[in-house]
C-alpha cells in the first residue's frame, strides 16, 4: 500500500496496531513490525502515529463467524462502524467519514461515484492482514480524505509446495438459511520465486433475524440469496546480486451476485393509524418481472518492481489497472420513472441503477537512509500518476443518470524523518494536481429533463503534514501529528439532482463539486508492558468545504450537503494477557460531529448516523487450555443516542429542528479452533450467540425502504486442511 505519513494517525499509537498475538511474544519487538504504509517499508515505531493493523488471526477469527468482508473492521477498529451485513455499506464510516477502501493498495470502487458497494470486492480467504488509516490522508490523492483501509493479499510463507482446503457449513435451520463454502489455495515458495493461486466459491442462502422472520434485501444490494466466485494469483521472483530486486505481478477476478429467487416485500415503521405494528422489511420467493440480479463485477491486474539497492536506496514501481461495475436492486421510486409526476402506483415502472468505474495508474517510490549523512535522517520521496473513470446509469431503460466523469492526478510527494535517539520527527507535503472532466448530458424526467453543460475543473492542493513520535522508555511512548486529506465528495449526487430550478446548469458553477480538504489533529499515548498493553488518542477532524449525507423527505434517496464539519473524537484499545490460558481485549470509540443548518448559523447542527456512529465497545475473552485447542467469546455493544435540537434563525425567525433517535443492543459471538493435526483444523463459529432481534442503526433513521433488521443467530462449522 503506497502511502506518506500524510495518512492520519489512528486512535491508538501502538497498542491499536498490534494484535494480542504480538503483545504475548517475547521475542518479537516493535521494530520488527514492518508497515508498507509510509509507502517503503518502515519499523512501526519510528512512526508517529499508526495505522492500525489486523492480524492474520484476526480476520481469520471473524472468518469464523461470517464471511461479511467488513465485520472484522467493526469489531478491531474503534472508530469503525457496525457492518450493514450486506453487499452494499452504506452507513458504514471511520471516524465519522467515508474512507477509501484498497485491495493491495488499487481503489476499489470510485470516489467520483461513491456507490458504497466497495466493501465487498474479493474472497477474504486471501486477504492476510488489514492495514488501517485512521483519519485524513492524502497519500492516494482522491478519496483519502475520511481515511483509507488497504487489505493485503496472503503471501507464500513455507518452504516448497503447499495446498490448502477450506470448506464451510453455515446455517440458521430453516430450510433456505443455508451457506457453503469451498475454497482451494496453492503456493510455492523457493530460492528465488514464489506464487499463489487462489479460488473460492461461496454459495448463500437468505437471512433470517432473531423473530426468524427473513430479513429485507438491501435496496443497495444484499448478501442473502447469493453467490460468489473468486480466482487470486499472484507471483514472484527476486532477481540481481544478493536478490535485492524482485519483480511481481498479481490477478484478481471477483464477482459477487444475486440468486434471484426472492424479491423484497416493504414493512411500516410504527405509526398509530398507518402501521400501529411495525415490521421491518422482509423477502417472499419471486422476482420483480423484467428485473436483472445485482452483483459487483471487480477485476484488476498489478504489476509492482522493487530494487533495494538503487544508488544506495530503495525503489518500487507500481503498475496497475483495474474495471468494476456494480448493479443494484431494481426500484420504483418517483426518480426512476419516465415521465414526471410519476404515475399511480400500479404503474409505476422499475428500474436499475448500474455504477461502471476503470481506473490505471503508475507509482514510482523511493526511499533513501542516512541523508546528507546525518544519522537517522531519512527521505521518502516519489510520484503518483492515476486516470480515474466513472458512470451511472439506468440498466432497464439504459438511461444516462451520471454522466461519465474522468479525474486525471500528477501528484508528487516527499516525506523526512529523523531519528534523534527516541524521538522521530516526521514532515512532508504533497501536491495534488488533478483534473476533473465531465461530459454534458440530460438528467432523467424526475429532475425535469435538464440540460447540464460539461466542463473540466482543476483540483489542486498542497497537503502537508507533520508529526512527533517520543518513546520515552520501554513501557511508554506519546505522539503528537498533524494531517491532511484530499477527495472529491461523492461528485454523482449533485450531477444527478440538477432540475430545472437550479440556479447552476454547467459544471463550472456547481459548488458541490469543489474538493473535500480535511485536516486532522490527533495526540496519543501508548503504554505496553509484559502482560498488557493500553492505547488512548483524541482527535479532530474538520474540513471548511466538508460533506454530510441526508434523507431527502420527497424522494426518500441520499442527497449531498456541502458546509463545514467538525468532528470530534476519543478512541481506547487494550489487551491483557493474563496467564498462558487467557487473554482478553477491550475498545472503546466516541465520535461527535457537528455542521452547520444554513450559511452563517455556526457550528450547532448535531451529525447523525449515516455520517457518526454511535458510541461502542468491542471486548472479547479468549481460552486456550492446550496448543490445539482455543476459544473465543466476544462482543459488540453499541449504545443509544438521541439527537433533539432546535434552532431559530434570529434574522428570519425560521426554525430548524434536527431529531434523529437510535437505540443500542450487544451482540455476542462464540468462535472456537481445534487442531486435530494430520486431518486439519476445525473451527466452530456462532454469530449472535443469543439470538437478539435488533434492527440495524443505520437502519433506524426512516430512508428509502431501509428498515432492516438484524441476522440471528448463525452457526457455522469450518474445516480446514493443508497438504
Amino acid at each position: 500500500m503506497i502511502k506518506p505519513l500524510s495518512a492520519a494517525i489512528s486512535a491508538v499509537l501502538l497498542a491499536s496496531v498490534m494484535s494480542p498475538a504480538f503483545a504475548q511474544d517475547a521475542a518479537t519487538t516493535l521494530d520488527q513490525v514492518i508497515v508498507t504504509g509510509t509507502r517503503t517499508p518502515v519499523a512501526i515505531d519510528k512512526v508517529p502515529g499508526a495505522v492500525t493493523l489486523i492480524s492474520p488471526e484476526q480476520v481469520q477469527r471473524t472468518l469464523n463467524l461470517t464471511e461479511d468482508a467488513t465485520a472484522v473492521l467493526a469489531r478491531m477498529v474503534p472508530g469503525y462502524s457496525e457492518s450493514s451485513q450486506a453487499m452494499s455499506n452504506s452507513g458504514e464510516t471511520l471516524r465519522g467519514r467515508v474512507a477509501l477502501r484498497l485491495f493491495d493498495g488499487v481503489p476499489q470502487g470510485s470516489p467520483l461515484r461513491e456507490g458504497s458497494r466497495n466493501g465487498t470486492f474479493t474472497d477474504m480467504g486471501v486477504i492476510g492482514r488489514i492495514e488501517v488509516i485512521n483519519g485524513p490522508s492524502a497519500a492516494e490523492g482522491i478519496g483519502g480524505a475520511g481515511g483509507v483501509i488497504n487489505y493485503l493479499s496472503k503471501n507464500p510463507d513455507v518452504e516448497g509446495h503447499e495446498t490448502t482446503i477450506s470448506t464451510r457449513y453455515s446455517s440458521q435451520f430453516k430450510d433456505d438459511s443455508a451457506q457453503s463454502k469451498i475454497g482451494v489455495m496453492h503456493t510455492y515458495k523457493g530460492d528465488a520465486a514464489d506464487f499463489l493461486v487462489s479460488g473460492a466459491y461461496i454459495d448463500r442462502g437468505v437471512a433470517y433475524d432473531g423473530d426468524g422472520r427473513r430479513v429485507g434485501l438491501n435496496t443497495s444490494g444484499s448478501l442473502s440469496d447469493s453467490y460468489s466466485k473468486n480466482l487470486f494469483l499472484k507471483g514472484g521472483y527476486n532477481f540481481g546480486e544478493g536478490q535485492m530486486q524482485r519483480i511481481q505481478a498479481s490477478y484478481s477476478n471477483f464477482h459477487i451476485g444475486g440468486k434471484h429467487n426472492y424479491k423484497p416485500v416493504e414493512g411500516c415503521r410504527f405509526d398509530p393509524v398507518e402501521c400501529p405494528v411495525p415490521s421491518t422489511n422482509t423477502a417472499e420467493k419471486g422476482s420483480i418481472a423484467g428485473s436483472l440480479s445485482e452483483f459487483n463485477d471487480f477485476e484488476q491486474f498489478a504489476v509492482k518492481y522493487t530494487n533495494a539497492d538503487f544508488f544506495g536506496g530503495d525503489l518500487s514501481v507500481d503498475a496497475y489497472w483495474a474495471d468494476q461495475a456494480m448493479r443494484y436492486v431494481a426500484e420504483n421510486g418517483a426518480d426512476r420513472q419516465l415521465v414526471k409526476p410519476a404515475p399511480p402506483e400500479a404503474e409505476r415502472i422499475w428500474d436499475q441503477s448500474e455504477i461502471n468505474s476503470e481506473k490505471k495508474g503508475v507509482r514510482f517510490g523511493y526511499a533513501y537512509g542516512d541523508l546528507f549523512k546525518v544519522e537517522g535522517l531519512r527521505l521518502r520521496a516519489g510520484l503518483d500518476l492515476v486516470e480515474d473513470t466513472a458512470e451511472q446509469r439506468l440498466a432497464l431503460t439504459n438511461r444516462l443518470w451520471v454522466p461519465p466523469m474522468k479525474y486525471t492526478s500528477v501528484a508528487p510527494y516527499a516525506q523526512l524523518s529523523w531519528d534523534i535517539g527516541p524521538v522521530t520527527l516526521d514532515a512532508g507535503v504533497r501536491r495534488e494536481d488533478g483534473e476533473l472532466e465531465i461530459d454534458s448530458y440530460t438528467t432523467v424526467a424526475f429532475r425535469d429533463h435538464t440540460p447540464v453543460q460539461g466542463g473540466k475543473m482543476d483540483y489542486k492542493a498542497n497537503m502537508p503534514n507533520f508529526g512527533a513520535i517520543w518513546r520515552i522508555n520501554d513501557e511508554w511512548s506519546v505522539f503528537a501529528s498533524y494531517s491532511e486529506g484530499f477527495g472529491i465528495a461523492n461528485v454523482g449526487i449533485p450531477l444527478r439532482n440538477i432540475q430545472a430550478n437550479s440556479p447552476c446548469k454547467a459544471v463550472s458553477c456547481i459548488a458541490d463539486l469543489q474538493p473535500l480538504i480535511t485536516e486532522n489533529k490527533e495526540i496519543g499515548f501508548n503504554w505496553r508492558g509484559a502482560q498488557g498493553q493500553v492505547g488512548a488518542s483524541v482527535y479532530r477532524s474538520t474540513s471548511d468545504f466538508g460533506s454530510t449525507m441526508t434523507i431527502d423527505k420527497v424522494t426518500e434517496d441520499f442527497i449531498l450537503t456541502r458546509a463545514p464539519v467538525e468532528i470530534e473524537g476519543f478512541e481506547l484499545n487494550s489487551a491483557w494477557t493474563f496467564n498462558e490460558h487467557w487473554k482478553a481485549t477491550f475498545l472503546y470509540s466516541r465520535i461527535r460531529g457537528q455542521t452547520q443548518y444554513y450559511p452563517g448559523s455556526g457550528m450547532k447542527k448535531e451529525m447523525g448516523i449515516l455520517d457518526i456512529s454511535p458510541d461502542k465497545v468491542n471486548a472479547s475473552v479468549t481460552w486456550t487450555p492446550m496448543d490445539t485447542l482455543n476459544a473465543t467469546l466476544g462482543v459488540s455493544k453499541t449504545f443509544s443516542r438521541d439527537l433533539r435540537e432546535t434552532f431559530t434563525n434570529p434574522a428570519n425567525g425560521d426554525v430548524y429542528e434536527n431529531e434523529e433517535n437510535t437505540y443500542g443492543y450487544a451482540l455476542w459471538d462464540l468462535s472456537v479452533n481445534y487442531d486435530t493435526g494430520r486431518y486439519g483444523q476445525l473451527s466452530l463459529g456462532i454469530e449472535n450467540l443469543f439470538d437478539k432481534q435488533y434492527v440495524l442503526t443505520w437502519s433506524q433513521l426512516p430512508g428509502w425502504q431501509n428498515y432492516f433488521s438484524g441476522r440471528g443467530r448463525m452457526v457455522s462449522l469450518s474445516h480446514t486442511f493443508k497438504f
